[in-house]
């Protein structure tokens, strides 16, 4: 692997060379990709659009991220920010590279999560959208653009994490072809009409299985943290490390949403039937709220006070969007109606 990965950084060197007056935009693009914007932006927007669409996208996310973070501590991938300093390889010849702000991830590199997660989720909302234009005009052309809209955004997706030294290419191509599969098996089984008992056992049974994976490969002596130390030592900036990349932050995250998707299912089944001006009150409502939950700062130590703040937190995210916002909006609107 050490030829791949060599060809990998100077790939990265290049991009950087050609490419770093776009900067900004592949920072963009990577915060578009992170798999907690599919939870914050993604899950919203297409939910009040078609409510199964916006449920089978964060039950997509969830799997496919917990999936991600089992494949990573399994693959045991490196990333290029610290291979470059653990391989010895460039002593003589170092590579013309940086990191930024978002280059500091924790966890092990292999597949890409951003890839991966970008590719599942994104493919609900294209494969839906391509369906609903094709039964609107059955036009193969008009009904094709999502799938090309698709295809850019993984690629752009996956040549930020490279330029941003979070990922190596074959990380990425993993990830891509990974999630696109994913989306594409996860999509046709949605639970929307599952019972509260369903999501419960199964949240709780993806976290206490993932910590019994975790404690038992730890006692065969596999060490787990040992990304969490090398982006310590090689990160550029100790604040661009952040708990919320740890694998952990992924796992409660996940399991989280999926409680949250449960419970407001549970308080309000069906969701709220409301015409297109409330349901675009909504969005706007709720894409504001989520924002503000997203900056509550949250304690880092002790970490398990974190974990357990950051799935709160996750459970929140779609009894907001799903109950409470449109809620809200369908109590005042009616009222307005009848007067």
């Amino acid at each position: 692997m050490e030829a791949v990965h060599a060809q990998g950084i100077w790939m990265a060197e290049r991009l950087q060379q050609r490419s770093m007056h776009l900067e900004k935009m592949w920072l963009v693009v990577t915060h578009i990709g992170d798999p907690k914007a599919a939870f914050l932006l993604v899950f919203p927007f297409t939910y009040f659009i078609s409510k199964r669409a916006g449920v089978a996208v964060i039950w997509v996310a969830a799997i496919t991220e917990w999936l991600n973070l089992v494949f990573k501590w399994m693959l045991f991938g490196e990333r290029p920010y610290w291979w470059i300093g653990e391989s010895g390889l460039f002593v003589n010849n170092q590579p013309n590279v940086q990191q930024f702000s978002s280059t500091c991830e924790t966890g092990p590199g292999s597949p890409s999560g951003h890839a991966m997660v970008t590719a599942a989720v994104w493919w609900v909302v294209v494969s839906s959208l391509g369906s609903f234009l094709y039964s609107r005009t059955h036009s193969v052309t008009l009904s094709a653009a999502p799938y090309l809209f698709y295809v850019v955004l993984l690629v752009a997706v996956g040549i930020s994490r490279i330029f941003i030294l979070a990922h190596f290419p074959h990380q990425v191509i993993a990830g891509s072809i990974t999630g696109f599969i994913l989306g594409v098996v996860l999509s046709r089984r949605v639970p929307e009409s599952r019972p509260l008992l369903f999501f419960f056992s199964f949240s709780i049974g993806l976290l206490l299985s993932t910590v019994m994976l975790h404690a038992g490969l730890q006692h065969l002596g596999i060490n787990l943290s040992w990304s969490i130390a090398l982006a310590k030592k090689w990160c550029s900036r100790p604040e661009w490390i952040r708990l919320d990349t740890a694998p952990f932050s992924s796992l409660t995250r996940d399991c989280g949403a999926l409680l949250g998707l449960g419970m407001a299912q549970y308080w309000k089944p069906g969701g709220w039937s409301l015409p297109w001006a409330p349901r675009a009150l909504s969005l706007a409502i709720s894409s504001m709220g989520l924002y503000h939950v997203n900056r509550l700062p949250l304690p880092v130590r002790p970490p398990g006070l974190f974990y357990g703040l950051f799935f709160v937190k996750f459970v929140i995210v779609p009894q907001i969007v799903m109950v409470l916002v449109p809620g809200l909006v369908h109590l005042f609107t009616h009222k307005k109606r009848k007067d």
